[in-house]
């Protein structure tokens, strides 16, 4: 239950029941909580007995290193999803982020990541802007915004891929590639960024809020919530973690490019319903992107293992996309879907 005050009036609500039902939940849904984190357990399982090597733990260690630009750019997705809004622009601000953090080496060394982390901020935040001031549906004041963010990426690398000078990217961010007691410091810094986001989702005004307007959005303008502001703050949060992922590209891959993240988006979208939070939101959150993003990991890594092209595994995570937002949307919320 979400109890917002408004002066001296109080208002409690309780979510929906999930999925349409009224009365008792059935024991399909009380499980629907713990689907996430069996998956992952399966899947590991699967691939552990084609090779049990793949269960050893630096194995498990260098699989999740993987996938820290696209767990970082899905964690701030989260925050979006889970006020039931959508953020297509993460990809393309990704991209213009390692262009970005590429160009600024030199003049500003390890700002240039700190600079790009507020433009990813500053195009989040347009975002959210649009959406809540000029009504216009989140999806598509994403996709324009991310437009923006891949015409500047093109704009400023000539549309060609740009290289970091070596020293000075070790000088710079040299800190981001070491490893501490074996464990690579991306992933601390990925994890970091998780419980980051994990509090502002927890133990913040913020984002009880933002659960909120997830589950009631009336009710929560009613209460006398400014929620456009909240929806803004969501938007760029996301803008800014995306950012941070095309740091992190840029640092591991020694450059920028206006196409280097391509690819990333659909999974990022896919670890963040699989992990259990629809697009409907108010339900799910960072914790359960976690094991959304390594139920991605795991996947793409038994792919490569069946040798499936890049091309497969797109039309695979397409299907999963379906599947996940299918089975579950709150339906409560949606009377008629156009």
């Amino acid at each position: 239950m979400v109890q917002l005050s408004a002066r001296l009036k109080t208002f409690s609500f309780r979510p929906h029941p999930p999925h349409g039902l009224k009365g008792n939940v059935t024991f399909t849904e009380r499980m629907r909580r713990h689907f996430p984190w069996m998956t992952l357990l399966a899947a590991l399982l699967v691939v552990g007995i084609t090779d049990i090597r793949f269960l050893l733990p630096e194995n498990l260690v260098g699989l999740a290193s993987d996938i820290v630009p696209l767990f970082i750019m899905a964690e701030g997705m989260t925050l979006v999803i889970y006020i039931g809004g959508i953020d297509l622009s993460s990809q393309s601000v990704a991209n213009m982020a390692t262009v970005l953090t590429t160009l600024g080496l030199p003049a500003l060394g390890v700002g240039s990541g700190g600079a790009v982390a507020l433009a990813g901020l500053a195009f989040g935040a347009a975002s959210g802007l649009v959406t809540t001031r000029w009504k216009v549906p989140s999806f598509i004041s994403t996709l324009a915004v991310g437009g923006i963010a891949l015409s500047v990426a093109q704009f400023a690398s000539g549309q060609r891929a740009l290289h970091m000078d070596a020293e000075m990217r070790r000088q710079a961010f040299g800190w981001m590639l070491g490893r501490t007691m074996g464990v690579p410091h991306e992933l601390l810094i990925a994890l970091a960024l998780g419980a980051i986001a994990w509090f502002v989702q927890t133990r913040m005004t913020a984002g009880r809020i933002f659960k909120a307007i997830g589950t009631a959005e009336p009710v929560a303008v009613a209460s006398g919530v400014r929620v456009g502001r909240y929806k803004i703050l969501a938007f760029a949060l996301s803008g800014m973690f995306a950012a941070i992922a095309g740091v992190m590209f840029s640092v591991r891959l020694s450059g920028g490019s206006p196409t280097l993240a391509e690819g990333f988006l659909l999974p990022a979208i896919v670890a963040v319903l699989v992990g259990g939070t629809p697009l409907t939101g108010g339900v799910g959150g960072v914790l359960n992107t976690l094991i959304g993003a390594l139920i991605v990991a795991v996947v793409r890594a038994s792919m490569l293992y069946l040798n499936i092209p890049a091309t497969g595994q797109q039309i695979f995570f397409g299907l999963v996309l379906i599947t996940a937002i299918a089975t579950t949307i709150d339906r409560t919320k949606m009377r008629v879907v156009k």
